[in-house]
């Protein structure tokens, strides 16, 4: 059995007047582009190294391509059932998908059109969730409803899983840090777990609220975790080091529900609040402790068009993401 440590960080609850406050706005130009498969749920984009876009259409079981300078769309479909959660392109091209309702994680050659599933060694790893590359090229991925975090190595393409203990976990976002060690959330629970790639050993840290339902993670330089409260309406930051943790309120108030992150190269935390129509993309500058800009996402009007999960393109300063209302979107920041 692997050892399992849990650790209970100090609750520290600042000022909530920085989320409450009118806030200066930073440009943010915000471009939006109708995907022409209806009613497919298109999420989860990734820039690949020619600078094209690849996303998931979750509910229509396919594989997508977004070229931003034509416009054009290639898609790739997968078998029916596959209900692809999240993608990842490798340095050679090769696009990795989470075969969410299928069991498996699946590797598509655009060069081919060929598919390779990988299956999970453990019946119980039903729905492979978010994969992420650790510095070796390897994947670290989520298992939500089954419960685990797992690592696939790609010299032989092995699976390793390891079981987070407890019922309705629920492991989701996920993260890893320059050492390889992934950080994820534990969406079901107060708590963010790590493992050491080393032992496959787990860690837990539990959050300063017992209500903070954690869905989405980041990093910052500092070595600081970040991470959204969807339940309660907050943003939070724990020190993995000193196991000190701090909230703010979003502007969006409790029912704020933010989801998509992501961190840009200046350490500003950027998420979406989908509680409000339309949702709303707000930037915080972790320096200052504030927020700094507040954007609507256009799509579809004042329709509630649900941005799941965002990438952040340092060369263009841009961040992707999907929308429900069928839009693949983005982000370009200011200074």
């Amino acid at each position: 059995m692997r050892a399992l440590a849990i650790l209970f960080v100090t609750p520290v609850l600042l000022s909530m007047t920085s989320a409450t406050e009118a806030v200066a706005q930073q440009a943010v130009e915000i471009r939006e582009w109708d995907v022409p498969w209806a009613d497919s749920r298109p999420r989860d984009p990734y820039v690949d190294a020619k600078g094209r876009v690849w996303f998931v259409g979750q509910v229509g079981d396919y594989v997508a391509m977004l070229d931003p300078e034509s416009g054009q769309f290639t898609k790739y479909d997968l078998d029916k059932g596959a209900g692809p959660h999240n993608l990842i392109v490798d340095n050679k091209g090769i696009v990795w998908y989470a075969g969410n309702r299928a069991s498996h994680i699946g590797r598509l050659d655009p060069s081919t059109k060929a598919i390779r599933k990988i299956a999970m060694p453990d019946a119980g790893a039903r729905d492979p969730h978010t994969l992420v590359f650790d510095p070796k090229g390897d994947i670290w991925f989520t298992v939500q409803g089954g419960g685990y975090v797992g690592k696939l190595t790609m010299a032989d393409e092995s699976v390793k899983l390891v079981k987070i203990p407890g019922s309705g976990t629920r492991p989701y976002g996920i993260v890893v840090d320059p050492e390889g060690r992934p950080w994820f959330n534990e969406f079901g629970t107060n708590k963010i777990g790590t493992v050491d790639p080393a032992t496959m050993t787990l860690k837990e840290y539990a959050l300063p609220d017992a209500g903070a339902r954690g869905r989405r993670i980041e990093r910052t330089s500092d070595g600081a975790l970040w991470y959204v409260d969807y339940a309660r309406g907050f943003l939070g930051r724990l020190d993995p080091v000193t196991g000190k943790g701090e909230e703010w309120a979003n502007p969006g108030g409790a029912g704020a529900r933010p989801y998509a992150m992501v961190v840009d190269e200046r350490d500003r935390i950027w998420y979406v609040e989908t509680g409000t129509a339309p949702n709303q993309l707000v930037a915080f500058d972790t320096k200052a402790r504030k927020v700094v800009s507040t954007t609507p996402i256009p799509s579809n009007g004042a329709a509630r068009n649900t941005v799941r999960h965002m990438i952040y393109h340092a060369p263009t300063k841009s961040i992707w993401f999907g929308t429900d209302a069928g839009t693949i979107g983005r982000a370009r920041l200011g200074s």
